[in-house]
């Protein structure tokens, strides 16, 4: 899930047996504004994310990569809690 942190709105979402790449990318396509709106993009430091195909995405948008510290949950708390 994609989450708007302005609001808590969760503006992309996919689900399916794997978290990979794949499902990332389905994710951000389900998105209902253009990429070009979203400016910053924050997640933990699963496998899912360290991908080329999420680096092309983030990239390609000029949409800037947040990542948690590693092993520092509280980075990560809306996520953690939703």
């Amino acid at each position: 899930m994609i989450l708007d942190l302005f609001n808590r709105e969760i503006i992309g979402y996919s689900c399916g047996e794997k978290k990979d790449a794949a499902w990332v990318k389905e994710t951000f396509s389900r998105i209902p504004y253009p990429l070009t709106d979203v400016k910053l993009f924050h997640t933990d430091r699963g496998k899912e994310f360290d991908n080329q195909a999420i680096d092309e995405i983030l990239n390609g948008f000029t949409i800037t990569r947040s990542l948690s510290k590693k092993g520092c949950p509280y980075d990560n708390t809306v996520a953690e809690s939703t």
